[in-house]
């Protein structure tokens, strides 16, 4: 599918499900609870994996998006689909028991409000499972301007350059290290109950090449929580909410 008007400034949702997305689907399940739990997918696009959480974990899932085409695609799978920015939730605090944010804070215009709205709507107790792109990923997957002119696309080396003129090629998006991910959550009341970096599916490459694609997948996924993660596509965070009276994350 062509990228939307938007590509630039919100990033294109999932359209269809895959072994990528299924295998992500399976780390949320790792580390979050999903049956019978109150589960948001936060900025969700067409609801990709609230749909899945719903067919086959919970019912009381609900999903937001800024986006009201796609909130609107959205509600054919999942009724309490809502237009909102990830900076200003409407839920009450202290309300879900799983949050997922996938591939979403890089677009957001305020990380840091993002990521502490995550918190306040969070149940003590529960967890965020967070994917964004990774800084030291040797491609930039969101594409870049250049002479005003934004182009779609794969770009290599982008965000090994300095930030000075890094965001000058991709002012649309972030990419995060991950230091630079877990200073999102300073002095929130919560902790780090994983953080990895992984690799991608590839399934378009593996769609072209078959199963030699398979086998250089699988290999890269060896790496993953070793320090050869360092060039992974994605940072896997996951962070869990503490009560009242218990030390806030540095």
């Amino acid at each position: 599918m062509a990228p939307s008007d938007l590509a630039a400034a919100r990033g294109e949702p999932s359209y269809v499900w895959r072994a990528g997305q299924e295998r992500r689907l399976q780390m949320v399940f790792k580390w979050a609870k999903l049956a019978d739990a109150r589960v948001l997918e936060a900025g969700g696009g067409v609801g990709m994996y609230a749909s899945q959480f719903r067919r086959r974990y919970t019912e009381s899932v609900e999903l937001f998006d800024i986006e009201l085409p796609r909130v609107a695609q959205a509600r054919q799978e999942v009724p309490h689909s809502i237009v909102a920015a990830a900076e200003h939730l409407p839920y009450p605090s202290d309300y879900f028991d799983t949050i997922l944010s996938h591939e979403v804070l890089e677009h957001v215009t305020d990380d840091r409000a993002a990521a502490r709205e995550m918190v306040r709507v969070l149940k003590p107790g529960g967890r965020i499972v967070i994917f964004v792109p990774n800084r030291w990923y040797p491609f930039e997957t969101h594409g870049y301007y250049w002479k005003g002119t934004y182009r779609f696309g794969n770009t290599p080396l982008i965000n090994y350059l300095p930030n000075i003129w890094r965001n000058k090629l991709a002012p649309h998006v972030q990419a995060y290290t991950k230091r630079g991910l877990r200073t999102l959550f300073e002095g929130q009341p919560v902790k780090i109950a994983h953080h990895r970096r992984i690799y991608g599916g590839y399934d378009n490459i593996i769609a072209r090449l078959g199963n030699p694609a398979k086998v250089m997948r699988d290999f890269l996924y060896v790496f993953e929580g070793t320090p050869l993660d360092t060039w992974g596509l994605s940072h896997l965070l996951v962070v869990e909410k503490i009560g009242e009276g218990v030390g806030r994350h540095r």
